[in-house]
């Protein structure tokens, strides 16, 4: 597995709160633009697609790509960020 981004590391170290959709990894300015434009505009409202989807990476990986264009490395991302986030917070 490749190494965490400081994005994730700072992402993953404490509660998620009111960060916007940005905060995850692998959402920079476009794709959380993009997905601000479809409701997505906090890590939290993004979080409850991913547990909609029961944790599954391919399908959140898809609907990640299918919502806002995003490349595999970006899916990957957002998909660790947010599995470690629950493993450690929900746990």
């Amino acid at each position: 597995m490749s190494s965490t981004s400081q994005k994730h590391k700072d992402f993953v170290a404490e509660p998620m709160g009111e960060k916007p959709v940005m905060a995850l990894a692998g959402i920079g300015e476009v794709l959380g633009k993009r997905l601000e434009e479809k409701g997505f505009d906090k890590a939290y409202v993004v979080l409850g697609q991913f547990l909609v989807l029961k944790k599954d990476e391919e399908l959140f990986r898809d609907w990640l790509k299918d919502t806002c264009g995003a490349n595999a490395k970006q899916q990957g991302d957002c998909y660790g960020c947010l599995k470690e986030w629950v493993h450690g917070f929900m746990s």
